[in-house]
Formats: C-alpha cells, structure tokens, sequence
C-alpha cells in the first residue's frame, strides 16, 4: 500500500480538433471510414469481461445509406440478462474494495488511448451509425467523453476529500461507498460519450453496472467498450448488453439487487421507469437511485435589442446541427416582430446555404435524420405546417428517404404560440417561430415558461442589461442550462454542467461532482479517544 496523499490536477478540456483540408487529423479519419465501410462489424455482448455471442442477431445500417449494413448486433437473452446481474455481483467485490487511485486509472488511461490510437476510429463509428458530421463526432465521441473520464476522476478527488469537522477526544471521518447491488444504465441514440458515461460515472465511483446501448448507437459504444477493456477495467464492472427494451427491464426492474438508474432518453419512458420502481419498491434490498435527463422543447427568446446576425447564426446552428437530433438544439423561437423583417430574411437565406447529405462528404454540415420512425414523426410536423392556417414554412420542408433519412433544415412561422410545432417535442431539423408584438414582450415571456412541461435548455439574446437580467429573472426555472446571446447547445464538461428539471429530468448534471454523488451511499465513522467508564452525566448530582 502507497502512504501518499495522491492528487488529480484540475483538468484541461480535450482540444477539438479542426480537420481542416490536408490535416493528419483528416486524413486519419478518411482512412478509417473507408476500412470501417469496407466490413461488417460483429459486435457481442460483453459479459464479465468476455465476449458473448447469442446467434440472434440484428442488422446496423447507416442512416444516410439506410441499404449500408456497417454491423451486425447480438441481442440479449433472459438467461444473459440475468448472467450480467451475476457478472455485477462478483466484479464489484475487488472493483469497490479497490483504492480510489487505481479507479482513476483506468479512467483516466482511457481519455489518453481516446485521445490518441482510437481516436479516428471512434470518430469514423460514430459517423457511420449516427450520421454525423466529423465535427460532431470530435465534440461527442472523443471530446466530451475524454472530458468525462478526465473531469469525473477529478470530482471523485473533491467527494472523498469533505470531511466532517472532529470535537475533542473524537476523530469523524466520512467514506464515500459506491453502491450495493447494481446501476443500470439506459443509452440513447444521439451521443455516444453519454452512452458510456452512463455506465462510466457509477462505475468509477465503485458501482458495477449495465449498460443497454440503444441499437442506433451500439457502432460507437462497442468501440469505447473496447477502449475500456484496453485501459485495464477488470470483468464485471460494466457489461454491455444489447436487448430488447422489455425484455432487459423485465429483468432488471424486478431484480432485488438494482441500485440504480442512469437514463438518458425520452420523458415517457423515464416515466414508465419510475412506475415501475415505484411498484416493485418493497422487493429491493436498497431504494434505488433514479437519475434522468429525457425530453426538451428548447428555446431562444429574443429581445427587441439583440443582435440580428448574432440570433440568426444561433438559430440554424442550434437548430440543424446533428439535425436537430441534441436534446438541447434550439426548436422554438420568439422574435420580436420589429426585428422579424431582418431576421427573416437572413434566417432563409442562411438556412439554405446549408448542404445536407452522407457525412462522409465533409461539405455537408447536415446528415440523415437516425432512422425510419424519426423520420415518419418529422415528416408528420411538417406536413402539418403545410396545410395549417396559422403557421407556414418559410424555407426547407423537403424530405426524401430513397437512399437516406433525409430532411431538409425547415423553419416555420406561426401565428400562434400554442401551435403544436411550438410546444410539442421533434427532435429533429425543424425550427418553428413565433413572432410576438413588442409590448407584449412580459406575456410572450410568460407563454415561453409556461407552454411546454420542458426545462432543459433555452437562450436569450439581448443587448440591453437591463433587458438581459429581466430576461435571466424571468425564465429562472425554464431552463437548467440558460446561455445568453449564444445557442442553447454545446454545454462542455467543467463548464456548462449539463441538465434541466420539470419534464426534463432530474437535473443531476452530468459531468459534474453532483451527479457523480448519486452513485455513492456515505458512511461516517466517529473515533473515540477518551472512552468514557461511568454511565452517569453531571446533571444527576444533588444541588
């Protein structure tokens, strides 16, 4: 054992690469996605550190070559379900016994192999299953995700170093357990570094758990599940295990032995989960830890003096980037409408310089929307728009599935606040505009709170302070994370620690010391110097 007070330096954020023309970063990449495209990627289950192959199988296409099968995914039995309840059991006897150090460690060599010889190849994985763009995957895949290895480890440092003040006599100390039994952890499609932090973060601070990848990103996850068992992560610890929905909580809900819950998905079924917790409490052996970031309906609220190529910039980025497809991209507006005329105009003259198309490309800042009912869901709000009374597509509106999910950046503008484009969630390449009376900016702000049962993201733009704090004030719980004059993505680990409340979860915030809190279970000793040997206290004394 090591008498040493061991210490992680504050992290620095993982720089973003560039990949601009002739880079070796670029051509690293290209390389990649051709011998990625070239074959078919079989990827197991993995299981108490082994691989395991089912037989039963499904097919991963890319979703702006829906015909491109670029894997094949083995699918989780009962029996396999419950093999990984079993793998969690016996991994986290030594994992949880272990120093907090050598957790760290393997972390921490995991951001660097990212960081370094498996960069382009998760890059290139993400492209490929996720349809999207180089930069997107540099800021997810490997950014974001280096940065959450990197920033958890040191936010573990800070948990285990708060200590309880000690009187006279007495030594109190505090000791931050992971937690018994199990985490399960539930992926979505849109990011791959959410989907291993889900599993990551427990993991690191001694929980054991399993991971459930969504198929439309098992590409990526099965790459970082590699990079894992690379940094030296002993068996048990996380297990991957592609399943059906039902099948695998049917399982795991009903396990005595879950711990835990880390979701990153729609509010519905963030729902569905808690019910069923909530019915099966008197069966587990601890209450089990419910932490989720689900749906949003994100905003940018412009005020009369904002800057109109400011806005407008932050509209089509945080709107079409990744197709609109980030929980926090920007999918309702409010503009005043003595800034509508200017606004307008730019906004459809910007919004169709953008080029959409197989990522690949790297001239394209658009790919294919992730697969068939995403695209069907889209396509029905803009069908609508196209028919409605009070609302109309200003630009975009075109779809095309032929080859790809493909759907063109739309903008609609509606006269009506309570329009369901404006408070319904998409989740995909449509904007939708309402343009308010500039004496009513305290009812329009009032609609923005109030309109949508979400609380995630939303951002104002405004060039007066006053304007700015009046704004920040008002729409003080709409949003858990709130940008001024910028987009309402692109929250960095250390930073903008990401989460909202009300419909959008619990706001735990991922990438920061408060969520890793949720995975440890506290215990406080008291040491006695003076022991004492008679029972009775002062005030039993005659006067």
């Amino acid at each position: 054992m090591s008498n040493a007070f061991f210490k992680i330096d504050v992290p620095i954020n993982e720089p973003v690469l560039g990949y601009g023309p002739g880079s070796p970063e670029k051509k690293a990449v290209k390389a990649e996605l051709a011998r990625q495209s070239a074959q078919i990627t079989d990827i197991p289950l993995f299981i108490g550190g082994k691989e395991v192959r089912t037989g039963k199988t499904v097919q991963i296409t890319s979703p702006h070559d829906h015909k491109k099968v670029i894997a094949t995914c083995h699918l989780a039995d009962k029996e396999h379900i419950e093999q990984a309840v079993a793998a969690c059991a016996e991994g986290r006897k030594a994992w949880a016994a272990l120093a907090w150090q050598e957790r760290a460690a393997v972390f921490l060599k995991a951001a660097d192999l990212l960081s370094t010889k498996w960069r382009a190849t998760m890059n290139a994985a993400t492209m490929l299953g996720q349809s999207k763009t180089v930069h997107q995957a540099e800021i997810d895949a490997s950014c974001e995700l280096i940065d959450f290895f990197r920033f958890n480890a040191y936010y573990m440092t800070q948990i285990f170093s708060h200590q309880p003040s000690s009187s006279a006599g007495i030594w109190n100390r505090s000791a931050a357990r992971g937690l018994e039994g199990f985490v399960y952890a539930i992926a979505p499609f849109n990011f791959t570094s959410i989907g291993i932090n889900l599993a990551a973060s427990p993991a690191l601070m001694g929980c054991a758990t399993i991971l459930k990848p969504a198929l439309t990103s098992v590409h990526g996850i099965w790459v970082g599940m590699q990079i894992l068992r690379e940094a030296g992560l002993p068996a048990g610890v996380i297990n991957m295990v592609p399943a059906e929905p039902e099948k695998i909580s049917d399982v795991l809900l009903n396990h005595a032995d879950l711990a835990g819950i880390h979701f990153t998905g729609s509010t519905r079924t963030f729902n569905h989960l808690w019910k069923e917790v909530g019915k099966n409490i008197d069966h587990y052996k601890t209450y089990p830890r419910i932490v989720g970031e689900t749906g949003g309906k994100d905003f940018i609220f412009a005020h009369k003096t904002a800057q109109v190529d400011e806005l407008v910039c932050a509209m089509v980025r945080g709107a079409f980037e990744y197709q609109g497809q980030k929980c926090s991209a920007a999918s309702r507006a409010y503009v005043p409408k003595s800034l509508w005329p200017e606004v307008k105009e730019k906004l459809i003259s910007m919004t169709k310089e953008v080029k959409m198309g197989d990522v690949s490309d790297f001239t394209n800042f658009m790919g294919a929307v992730i697969d068939s009912a995403a695209f069907s869901k889209i396509k029905g709000y803009i069908d609508h728009a196209k028919s409605a009374a009070d609302a109309k597509i200003i630009v975009g509106g075109e779809y095309d599935d032929t080859k790809g999910y493909f759907i063109s950046p739309t903008v609609i503008e509606t006269s009506n606040p309570h329009y369901k484009s404006m408070v319904e969630e998409i989740f995909g390449p449509v904007l939708a505009v309402y343009p308010y009376e500039d004496d009513k900016l305290d009812e329009t702000l009032e609609l923005c709170d109030t309109a949508t049962p979400y609380a995630l993201t939303g951002a104002i733009f405004a060039k007066d302070r006053l304007a700015i704090d009046k704004l920040t004030k008002r729409l003080e719980h709409a949003a858990g994370n709130f940008y001024i004059n910028d987009k309402p993505t692109g929250a960095v680990v250390g930073q903008q620690p990401f989460g909202g409340s009300r419909a959008s979860g619990t706001n735990d915030k991922a990438g920061s010391m408060f969520n890793l809190l949720r995975w440890t279970s506290h215990r406080t000793l008291k040491e006695n110097f003076q022991p004492i040997t008679d029972f009775r206290y002062p005030f039993l004394g005659e006067e």
